[in-house]
């Protein structure tokens, strides 16, 4: 069984920049035992920290940032995956995906895949985090005010602090939040509303709608302005 500082020891230069975090995590893993005993826990141990693991800290472009895990299973198919918003190949892909992928549609182009793994985004160095990493499956925000939005504000605190200037996608009021944490002198914080369908279309004070955004392109004229090199987002087949 895989702790949660033995999965950070496979997340490159993270583990060393969130050092001040490990006590953390490992008083958090202490924590999912007790839980585990009698509830199932996803995502699964070994995929937690999966944002971390697939998108390094010194590759990192844009950041997208959720709430929670997906709570859910497709057969005996977990949805969550450790990346915001992502799910694995033969899931099918659920609606604020369709959104964001009918968004893609309209502003670079995307053919949509048959999946929803948004891995290949991860390669390039968008970094996919939810600020609760787990939940007790089917009880959404079941792990929330546990400790794990303090390590995930330390996460992005430590991307705030990188010279290199980053698109922030903040989509929904919860990652509007976030997001008030980070230099917007330096780098570049888009906000829009949530591509749930409840939001989708609506946007507020602060903030464009979602779909019609074109919050990707956005994002990548702003990497390119600062020759940081645009993200490929229709790659994900």
């Amino acid at each position: 069984m895989i702790g949660l500082l033995e999965e950070l020891q496979q997340c490159g230069d993270w583990y060393d920049r969130l050092a001040d975090q490990h006590e953390r995590l490992q008083r958090l893993d202490a924590w999912l035992m007790q839980e585990e005993r009698a509830f199932s826990i996803l995502p699964h141990r070994g995929m937690r920290l999966n944002a971390l693991k697939q998108t390094a800290f010194s590759r990192v472009k844009v950041v997208i940032t959720g709430q929670d895990p997906y709570p859910g299973l497709e057969g005996d198919v977990p949805h969550a995956m450790g990346l915001s918003f992502s799910v694995p190949r033969g899931v099918k892909p659920p609606r604020s995906l369709n959104n964001i992928y009918k968004e893609l549609a309209e502003d670079c182009g995307l053919i949509p895949p048959d999946n929803g793994d948004l891995s290949r985004w991860a390669e390039q160095g968008v970094l996919m985090l939810n600020s609760t990493l787990t939940l007790r499956q089917g009880e959404a925000a079941s792990h929330a005010k546990k400790g794990w939005e303090v390590f995930t504000a330390a996460v992005l605190a430590a991307v705030n602090s990188k010279a290199e200037p980053v698109v922030f996608l903040a989509w929904g009021r919860h990652s509007h939040k976030q997001a008030d944490a980070i230099d917007a002198a330096h780098h570049d914080v888009i906000r829009t509303s949530h591509p749930s369908p409840l939001g989708a279309r609506k946007s507020g004070v602060g903030f464009d709608a979602f779909l019609g955004s074109r919050c990707f392109s956005r994002a990548n004229a702003f990497l390119q302005d600062h020759n940081c090199g645009g993200i490929d987002w229709c790659a994900l087949k």
